[in-house]
């Protein structure tokens, strides 16, 4: 039985082989002429003359947008700035024109109040462009926006309230600018 499946496996492998050797017999190309394999040639090489063209354009292009936002980048961190700086610019001049009274007058309260003027000014400016203040004092402790500096002992005193403000902290669009540094309580009674 193996071996009549074997010949008969065979016979269809041969059978096979011919049908292709006929067909490949059957299917020569034609012979094509000088003229013809000429204009094929011109039309091939102007083909891939086009598309040289068409990549060279595309490096250019590339190489412009390369140069252009690498010039881009540059101007942002050159100027990303402007617009703080120019909010800022008021606050300086209320600054300048408070030295100049300051120099003219006695009236000390004056003086103050204008500092005080400028201060607000300056924290509103910082303010249009998201910058806030760390709330702290008696405020629980929170390594994560409060520094502490030292701890103040009592016998009246909740553990870990923030008691002083020695500097102030401040978020920026929610992320932490710098950390208050503060000094925390502790109590004693335990």
């Amino acid at each position: 039985m193996v071996e009549e499946l074997m010949k008969d496996r065979e016979r269809k492998e041969e059978e096979h082989s011919d049908r292709t050797r006929q067909d490949a017999a059957h299917t020569k190309p034609k012979p094509v002429s000088k003229k013809e394999l000429s204009a094929r040639l011109e039309e091939a090489e102007k083909s891939a003359s086009e598309n040289h063209d068409k990549y060279l354009r595309a490096c250019a292009e590339l190489e412009n947008y390369k140069k252009r936002a690498a010039r881009d980048r540059e101007d942002f961190i050159k100027y990303g700035n402007e617009t703080l700086i120019k909010d800022m610019l008021p606050t300086v001049d209320n600054m300048e024109r408070a030295l100049e009274h300051a120099s003219d007058s006695e009236d000390f309260k004056a003086f103050v109040d204008g500092l005080a003027l400028i201060h607000d000014s300056f924290l509103v400016a910082l303010g249009r462009h998201g910058v806030e203040e760390i709330e702290a004092i008696g405020k629980d402790f929170d390594p994560n926006f409060h520094e502490a500096m030292m701890q103040v002992e009592g016998k009246r005193k909740e553990d870990n309230k923030v008691v002083e403000e020695f500097e102030k902290g401040y978020l920026l669009n929610g992320r932490l600018l710098r950390p208050s540094k503060v000094s925390i309580s502790k109590n004693i009674n335990k």
